[in-house]
This record gives C-alpha cells, structure tokens and sequence, in this order.
C-alpha cells in the first residue's frame, strides 16, 4: 500500500501490512482491514490518502467523519496522447457537450475539477455545477455556485514571500510544540519565488548607478536574503530566485509559465500526466500571465500558503464578460493606451469579482507582450483575470523565449486534443459570455491617466486642460484645491551644476521607464529607444534636476536595448538602468534631493512624477509628487523632455535644438511600422537563452551568502528583519469557542477606497513614526530603516506601520495622516499607539469603512496588521475581492452594511460603543445586529462567503486551520 499522506503513526505502520482491504466506519472509528483507528472530535477535517493495490488502483480518502473517497468517477475521460513517439495521459474534457459554450478560462476551472475529483476534496457536483455555467453564469443570476479550484501552482515575491516563509518556519515551531511532525510543513504546490521588491532608485543619471543600488539592496537586505537562502534549502518544492534577475511577472511570462504541465509524478504507470498551467500569486499583478493563456490571479499571502500545503482555493463560479477586440491600432497608438483605455471602460462598467476573457479577430493584431500588458492591469480594472486563450500567436512566443520545441509540440497537441487552442479570427469559436463588451482598436488614443487613480484615463491632447481643472478641484481623486492666488507659485533652487531652476504646479520632478506592465513589453521600450534616440540627434536635453530612471523587468531587455543601438541615446537623457526589479512602481522611487523637496514642501507646489507603471495611488511614488500619471515609456520620456505635464504637446513645443528651432513630440515620435522592424531583427531567442541559463545561480553577492542549515529557522532575537510571528503563541490543538465583539471601539472611521496602501504601506519608513522609534530603540540610524516592505518578516515593524500612509484620512481626527483619536481620553495620538493603548485597557477593537476597501495591491499585512494592532471585525460597504478574503484568513470578521446603508446613512460617528453577536451556528452571508451604546440597532451582512470561510474563522484563521489538520 502506497501512502500519499500521513496520518496517525499506528494507523500509517500498520497498513503497511494490509492485503486485502475493507474499509467502514462508525461513530468516531475507521476501520481499515484488521486496523481500527479512534479519532478524536478535533480532527474532524482530517483525512488521509491511500492508494489500493486492487485491480483499479483506486485512491481511497477517509476522514475523520468517516467519509471515504472512490475511485475519480472521471477516469472514464483519461486519454492517451503520443507526441514524437512519447505516450502521455490526460482527461479528455472535449467529451463533455456543454463544452463548446464555455468561455475558455472556465473550461481550465473544469479542467481541473475533473482531474482533481476524488468525491472528497473535490465533489462530482463541482464538476456538474462547472458544466452547468451556461445556465447560472451566461445570464445575470443571483445564483451563487461555490467551487473548489486546484492551481498548478504557486509563485510569490519576496515583499509577500517573505512572509509567507516566515509563516511556514513558525508553523513548523508550531506543530512541534503542539506534537506533531515539523517536516510536514513544506510545500506540497510547486512554487516559486522572484527576489524583486527591495531594490530602490537610491542612485540614478550615473553609469554606475545599478551596481550601487545593487550594492546598498544586499547591505540593507542581507537578513531577509540569508533567510530566503535558509527557505530554499530548507523546504522541498520551492525555487527562489536571487535578485537582480527581474521583475516577478516578467520572469514568469518570460521563464517559469509552463502553459501545460507535464508531470510525471501523478501517473501511475510513469506516463506523464498533461494539464493547464495555472497559478495563483501573492502579488496582484500575478494576473499578467493571462496574457500568455495561463489562468492566474494574486491571492493574499496566507490564501497562498494554503495553496502551497495542497490545499484547494474555494472559489464562486464567476461571471464572464467577453471583451470583443477588432480593427487595428492607429500606427502612433501603443499597448499602453490600450490598457489604460480598457481599465477606464471596464471600471466604468463594474468587473470586480468576474473573469473578463479576450475575444474577437482583433486580439490577433496584439502581441503577447501586448496582450500581458492588457492582463498584468486586471486589478485596475477590477477583474479577478483579464484572459486571452492560447492561441497560435502564443506558441510562437514560447519558441520566441527558447522554450524547448519538443514541449511546445506537446503543448498543441494537448490543446488541439481538449479543444482549448483558439483561433481568434473563427468567429464558430466563440463561447457563450456573461455579457459582451466591444472595443474597436481604431478608436484609441494616445492616453495617461492620473493624477490619484490607474483608471482615470485622460487623452494626451486633453492633458494640459485636465491638469489646470485638478488644480482648483476641491480635493479629491481629481482635485488638489489650490488656491487661484497661488495657481502661478513658483519656487527656485540651486543645483549642482551652479545654475538655478525653477519648480511650479506640473513641474516634473521623477520620470521613470518601470514597471513589468511595460518594460516587458519590447514594441514599447525600444519604442521610448527610438523616441530618445530621435531626441538626442535634435540636441534635446532633459532637465539635470529630474530623477530619470530605467529598471528593466529582466536582463533580456537591457539585452535588446543595447543590441538595437538606443542605450546610448536613453543614458544622455538621463535613463541609465538602475536595476532589475520593481522600484520605481512599487514607491522604491528613492529619495528626491532636499533642495527639491524643501522647494515643493515650502511653496505647496504639485509636482509630478511621470512612470510606465501600474499603480498611481496618492502617496505611493513619492510623498512630494502628490499627482503621478501612468504613460507609457515614450510618453515618459517625453514629460521628462518637457519638464511638466502642464503642455499641449499639439500646440507648444517639447523643446528646441541648439540652434532654437522648435521640436514637437510629432517631430520625434516612431512609427509602429519602426519599432516593429527593430524588434524583429533584435528581440530573438538566443537572448532569453543566455540570460535564463544563469539566472537561478544569482549573483556573486547571492553566491557568497552564507545561511544556516537545518529544518528549524534559528530565530535571532536582536534581528530587525526577521522575527518569529505571535500568530500560533496561545494555540491549542482544539477548537476555540466562536466568541462575541462586546464593548469596543472603533479604532478608525475610513472613507472610500481606502488601498492597501492606505493600510500597509510598501514605501519608505518616515522618521517620525512609529516604526522609526521601534527601530531607532534598538540602535538603527535613519538611513538604515530601509522600507515597510523590506521589513514584512518582521510584525513588530508592520504592525507599527499599519495606517502609517500620511494621505490617510480619519474622520475621527482633522488633516490627513496616521492620526487617530482615543476616545476615552479625547486625545489624538499615532493609529498604532492607540491600539496599544486600547490593549492595555482590555477594550476591543472594529474599524469603519467606506466602499471598496482594501483595493489595490494584494498584502497579507494589510489583514496581518488590523489583527495585531486588535481589530476584530471591520464594517464596510464594500470590499475588494483579495482583502475580503484575507481579513478572513486572519479570523478578523468582514461586516458589510445592507444595500444602500453605510456609516453616515445608519447614523454612525465612530465614537459609540459597539456590541456585536456571533451566534454558533453562523452561516455564509448571514444578517446580524449591530448595537451601539447610543441605542442605534442596524444590521449587516456577515461577508463569509463560503463554508471554508467559516472554517477558517472557527479555526482563527486559515494557517490556524492547517496547523490542526497537521497534527489531528
């Protein structure tokens, strides 16, 4: 008998010796042949899995309920498919007749369902209620269909990967202490993380600046990087990635995406099993690799865990609308506007929590650069994945990257055979939708968007006018409220060069080429080459005192940059590369030099910063740009050229020659036609190949780390990066008792779309804040505080910088900040010094929410920080999908007003006293009461969408959950 997971030891030893096998049950026993196993009322979720050596080799689950798993009622489907004289198996979802009508991302959903379904994890009705899309998803219903999905796959980045190792270093402390097997805590999903979060642009505008930057990263990182190379010897099934590779998205599309899994480890007679790539991240942009055909959305980091112990993710069976493509692009139009059209469109139409799926003849007219640039910005828009099925065009970008031609022959022939290789010009191709959406590629323009928000899309010839509106709006996403006296403020400042420059409202202060959303694309980075190219030969100079900055997603694309002859042009206008890796996009944008920031803080100028980024939220760039605009790489060279957005690039000139004849942006802008014969002759396989031979090796800094060895992480109590979580400190094996929110607090009173920013911010840590005394307590000056995100193996930082974001907005106290007032006492004081004080007088705590709270980037901390700073449950009127998802997984409660109600609505003030009833029996979408001390009463809905939810609740939350499946 072949064991697949461990369960007791007497009942593991003993069926060793098992012949002939009769499996029942009763009460609390199994008995399995001549073996009886007790189980105790805790592990009532725990199951073990046998294969049989009967005829049928079945695989038997059984757990604690006495519920056992057959045989996969499927197995009828499993097919063999020999490719180049090799035999591989696969299920054969073409059978199923419904399965012409299904959108092509849901047919991956079934996919797995059908390969997974052992009546157990996986029930033969989530495959039915997969097939039945049709009827409860092509129409608006209010039917809700709760699925269980399996991905392929895991992959994180080190803000949130980190963590996540953290985690599954202390689970294994855990399980110990609780009896049980350490080494059982590893990845069972394979998974992989990219080192691409800690680098900043601390040096730019010098030849040397990558190798400095690069240099302080492993100085300021050297504890998180000893640790993640103790993770990657430590746990089985984890690939990491050292930095200075790339960016997470870019290396997955480019590296790690397998399209169709070829795996030898889930056959029984040693074929290779084939099956669609899928993955879920811990990053939210994760759902870049959509464009490439792979299904794949970000996940919070304490979902992700559970995927990486075999857990499958629950999921409703979403709504799919169909974004119908045709026409082409005007010859000056690139993919980012595209994007930046469609996240308006698709924002204004309301996509969150749907798939949205590509379709039409004009999706062949975009490369799959193009098409994951579309994908990489589906959390701007809202969307849990922005998909493009797999299609010729797809292949040939395999074999573009030199994936191996033997696999991508098997890759199409496993999707001709399951139907899932699509023809977008076969109009007979086309599945059912939700609903149908329509753009023509012809009607797009050259577009930013900004000055707050990645979907208030503005079109370049409009820009000036939209700017000079911002100015004098009342404060707002589209507002800063400047006074009309103080429209012409200007501020000077001496440089470096001896000459003095002047700032105003517009002015541009950091231009960045950044970002995965673009710099993997190569029509638009060598676009912004020519561009600087163009420019340079006209005599153009951009401004010395703007922070110009160029950070590639992968070593390939500085690779094609310098075959195609455009560095040279890109670095005399200031964009040398800094490094490989986020920065810039992320808010690793490095300090503004102080006579600059003095000369912004002084005059209350809005400056600008200018990147090809995917995120502008206000104060995620840098505190002194307070409006940031996403443009493309060309447009972010042209901005720099200029020196400020406030320009009708139409009517006035981007600069002059040295003789004073005008340039206009016209007079240097490429042609698609131009950049397309450039990419052709350098963007070629043997550049992929060279750059991803060495790219597990990392670095000779990487090289030399020296980390401990050994199952157990040898925590370091003086270590300011990393430290031991208090998450599992009082767990016990048995359940808690589900307990009542009595007296509390609310410990902030939020407006709407409030980010992951606003709560668990990835910038620089501010002197003056908590975390800055923390740190500066145990001996660190300012310049070593490095940042939030760099800090996330450490909950005593990332607790102290929840809420830290200085553009919070707390309508218990005035102003924006991390302020908050302790009700009691009347005194206003830092968000985390409140919470502390709340713990110390035994008072819980709940916060008050607007509409889409917790949007923008998917964070663990951004629930891990609420639960440590006591927040118990939050009542908002509506939550992002990820957020949602992990307050749960921390055991905090979602509480969501009735439709139409929200804080002010109800009469809330934020300053009453809350009693809030949990009754035993609480089911999904529950109403309850809330009380206040006032004698308000109102109800909310109890935002557990599915069982598992609940589940995770019960537990105190999902790693909670996982560490008592371990051990039962």
């Amino acid at each position: 008998m072949e064991q697949h997971a461990t369960g007791d030891a007497l009942f593991r030893n003993s069926l060793s010796a098992v012949v002939d096998v009769c499996i029942s049950f009763s009460g609390t026993a199994v008995d399995v042949g001549s073996v009886r196993l007790e189980l105790s009322p805790s592990s009532a979720l725990t199951y073990y899995y046998y294969t049989v050596p009967d005829e049928t080799q079945s695989v038997y689950v059984v757990n604690a309920s006495g519920k056992m798993a057959g045989p996969n009622p499927f197995q009828n489907l499993q097919k063999e498919l020999t490719v180049n004289g090799e035999c591989f198996r696969y299920f054969d979802i073409s059978s199923f007749e419904e399965l012409a009508e299904l959108p092509y991302s849901i047919r991956v959903l079934l996919e797995s369902a059908v390969r997974n379904c052992d009546n157990f994890q996986v029930l033969e009705k989530d495959v039915r209620g997969i097939l039945s899309w049709k009827s409860t998803k092509s129409i608006k219903t209010d039917v809700e269909l709760e699925i269980p999905f399996k991905p392929a796959r895991v992959i994180l980045q080190d803000f949130t990967g980190v963590p996540a190792v953290v985690d599954f270093a202390a689970m294994r402390d855990a399980v110990l202490k609780l009896g049980g097997d350490p080494d059982k805590i590893n990845p069972i999903c394979p998974s992989d993380l990219v080192i691409d979060h800690s680098v900043q642009v601390d040096f730019a505008r010098t030849p040397d600046a990558l190798n400095k930057n690069q240099d302080l990263e492993f100085e300021r990182n050297k504890e998180r990087f000893t640790f993640l190379k103790w993770g990657a010897k430590a746990f089985n099934n984890m690939l990491i990635i050292p930095p200075g590779s790339g960016i997470v998205h870019q290396v997955n599309l480019e590296y790690l995406a397998r399209v169709v899994f070829q795996d030898d480890t889930k056959s029984k007679d040693g074929s290779k099993i084939l099956y669609p790539d899928s993955v879920v991240g811990t990053d939210s942009h994760t759902t870049m690799i959509n464009g490439l055909g792979v299904v794949g959305w970000g996940v919070g980091g304490i979902e992700a865990e559970a995927v990486m112990l075999g857990q499958a993710i629950s999921m409703l069976l979403p709504e799919v609308i169909g974004y119908k493509l045709s026409g082409k692009l005007n010859p000056l139009v690139t993919s980012t506007d595209l994007v930046l059209t469609i996240t308006k469109n698709l924002r204004q139409i309301g996509v969150v929590g749907k798939f949205v799926e590509f379709f039409g003849p004009g999706v062949s007219e975009l490369s799959i650069a193009d098409r994951a640039t579309i994908s990489n910005m589906c959390p701007e828009y809202g969307a849990t994945v922005g998909y493009f099925p797999i299609d010729q065009n797809a292949l040939d970008y395999l074999r573009q990257t030199n994936r191996a031609e033997d696999k991508v022959q098997v890759i199409e022939a496993y999707l001709k055979a399951t139907n899932q290789l699509r023809n977008f010009s076969d109009a007979s191709q086309d599945p059912v939708y939700t609903q149908v959406i329509e753009l023509d590629l012809g009607t797009v323009v050259t577009s930013v968007s900004g000055p707050k928000r990645p979907h208030d899309r503005v079109s370049v010839s409009d820009m000036q006018k939209d700017f000079q509106e911002c100015l004098t709006n009342k404060v707002g996403f589209k507002g800063f409220a400047i006074p009309d006296a103080q429209l012409k403020t200007e501020g000077s400042f001496s440089w470096t060069d001896g000459n003095t420059y002047s700032l105003r409202h517009g002015s541009v202060v950091i231009a960045a080429i950044t970002s995965c959303t673009n710099t993997s694309n190569p029509s638009v980075m060598l676009g912004a080459g020519l561009l600087a190219k163009k420019a340079v030969a006209l005599g153009l100079k951009v401004a010395p005192y703007i922070k110009t900055s160029l950070s590639p997603g992968s070593g390939v694309v500085t690779y094609y940059l310098k075959e195609s002859g455009v560095v040279p042009a890109l670095e005399e206008l200031g964009f040398h590369v800094v490094g490989y890796g986020c920065m810039t996009c992320i808010g690793n944008s490095g300090p503004l030099d102080d006579n600059i920031a003095n000369t912004i803080e002084k005059n209350n100028l809005v400056c600008c910063g200018v990147l090809s980024g995917n995120r502008n939220f206000e104060g995620r760039i840098h505190p002194n740009t307070r409006a940031n605009y996403l443009a493309s790489p060309l447009l972010v060279i042209a901005y720099a050229l200029a020196g400020t957005v406030d320009i009708d690039f139409e009517k006035e000139p981007i600069g002059t020659t040295p003789e004073g004849n005008n340039v206009f942006l016209r007079d240097i802008w490429p042609t698609r036609a131009e950049i397309q014969e450039v990419e052709r002759q350098h963007v070629i396989p043997a550049m992929f190949r060279d750059v991803y031979a060495k790219v597990e090796l990392g670095a000779s800094s990487w090289q030399s780390l020296n980390a401990p060895t050994g199952k157990l992480y040898p925590w370091d109590n003086a270590s300011t990066y990393i430290k031991h979580p208090p998450f599992f400190e009082t767990m016990t094996r048995d359940l808690p008792k589900i307990g009542n929110i009595v007296g509390a607090r609310a410990l902030l009173n939020l407006g709407d779309s409030v980010t992951t920013d606003h709560i668990s911010p990835a910038g620089s840590i501010a002197r003056n804040s908590p975390a800055a005394r923390y740190l500066s307590e145990r001996g660190l000056t300012p310049r070593e505080y490095n940042s939030y995100g760099s800090r996330r193996g450490n909950d005593a930082v990332m607790a102290r910088g929840t809420f830290a974001n200085i553009r919070l907005v707390n309508k218990l106290v005035s102003g924006a900040g991390p302020r908050t007032l302790h009700i009691p006492s009347g005194e206003e004081m830092d968000v985390f010094d409140c919470a502390e004080r709340y713990a110390q007088e035994g008072t819980s705590l709940i916060a008050i929410v607007g509409k889409d709270y917790g949007s923008g980037s998917s964070r663990d901390w951004a629930a891990k920080g609420p639960y440590l700073l006591g927040i118990k449950a939050v009542i908002a009127e509506s939550y992002e999908r990820i957020h949602r998802s992990n307050l749960v997984g921390m055991g905090i409660v979602p509480l969501q007003y009735l439709e139409g109600q929200n804080a002010e609505t109800v009469g809330l003030t934020g300053k009453e006293l809350f009693n809030i009833v949990l009754p035993d029996n609480l089911k999904p979408h529950d109403k309850i009461t809330v009380e206040t001390d006032s004698g308000l009463k109102f109800q909310v809905i109890v935002r557990f969408d599915t069982e598992v939810d609940l589940e995770y609740f019960r537990n105190g939350g999902i790693l909670n959950y996982m560490i008592r499946k371990m051990i039962a």
